[in-house]
């Protein structure tokens, strides 16, 4: 059918002067019709889940209930990739699960070559978790790039995550994620977060999302950023016990005494440097600190201070090195 041919077509599918029409996978490509409430797809064993996402997209445009039917012939026996996309098209028919579609359409192709033609591979069997965090070390080995600026934090520092654990309200409320996949959703972006740019795009993003942030989203926010700026200061462990703060770190007392003499007096002076136990090989040293009648704010910036200004004395010794 030539252009004209085709628009004439749809024109009158979408005055209702026709009740059905039978298409090819061309109206995969952005038709909206809203008075389309269904949709059957024959020898649905044969697209790829993408397509099958677009083509189910096609109805359910308006406020009436819409259905999608999937057919494949009935002698046919399916592979395991055509009965996991026809699984993954029925399970994930909520609102917005596009991204969940996409995660599910590569653990069932595989990632392709990074640098090749191939659209395909083998990452189902390490994980789609794991995948990409093999791939961002590699990326970070290849660029052998030092971050320049410790307030900027767009390099990943190589040290373990610090351990962070102070008795505050942070939390996703149920109410505020709208659905219990979605929480999880933001969860997992949560944890995966390791540099300050990447958990400030993401504060941003619930902004422009949900708008107003609630009080315990902003705690959680908060202690992952503790968890980042301690990371990159090479601190061991942050831990509340009662009344006290206690920070688990690798400098001992030279080291303590040295970095104390550098940093600003104010970000310093609420901490007392205590040995640790003989049988504690990683921590050299432990930092003391009162919570007193502190909140979590006061908290925060207390220990926020403290490991920036370490971060930056680590970094100008390595300079000099």
């Amino acid at each position: 059918m030539n252009e004209k041919e085709l628009e004439e077509v749809i024109c009158k599918f979408l005055n209702k002067e026709y009740d059905i029409l039978l298409s090819t996978t061309i109206i995969e490509s952005g038709l909206d019709i809203p008075n389309a409430n269904t949709i059957i797809i024959q020898d649905s064993d044969r697209f790829g889940l993408a397509q099958l996402y677009q083509l189910r997209g096609r109805v359910g445009r308006s406020d009436r209930q819409a259905y999608c039917f999937c057919f494949y012939k009935k002698s046919k026996e399916l592979n395991e990739q055509a009965r996991k996309r026809l699984e993954s098209i029925k399970d994930f028919s909520n609102l917005g699960s596009g991204y969940q579609i996409a995660l599910r359409d590569i653990e069932i192709r595989g990632v392709g070559n990074i640098l090749g033609t191939s659209q395909h591979g083998q990452m189902v069997s390490v994980g789609f978790d794991t995948y990409c965090n093999l791939l961002s070390e590699c990326i970070e080995d290849i660029k052998q790039k030092q971050n320049k600026n410790p307030y900027d934090n767009t390099q990943k520092l190589k040290h373990e995550p610090a351990i962070v654990d102070i008795n505050v309200s942070a939390y996703i409320p149920d109410d505020w994620a709208q659905t219990y996949e979605q929480k999880i959703l933001e969860y997992k972006r949560l944890s995966d977060v390791s540099t300050l740019s990447e958990l400030e795009n993401m504060e941003l993003n619930f902004k422009d999302r949900f708008s107003k942030i609630p009080e315990c989203v902003e705690n959680l926010i908060k202690l992952i950023k503790l968890r980042i700026i301690a990371t990159n200061a090479g601190i061991i462990s942050v831990r509340q016990s009662g009344n006290q703060i206690r920070i688990n770190m690798p400098y001992n007392m030279r080291e303590w005494i040295i970095i104390k003499s550098k940093a600003n007096r104010k970000n310093t002076v609420f901490f007392t440097f205590t040995p640790p136990p003989k049988n504690n090989t990683k921590t050299k040293g432990i930092l003391l600190m009162n919570k007193n009648e502190d909140d979590f704010d006061e908290i925060f910036n207390k220990l926020a201070n403290l490991f920036y200004d370490i971060t930056e004395i680590i970094m100008s010794y390595n300079k000099l090195k």
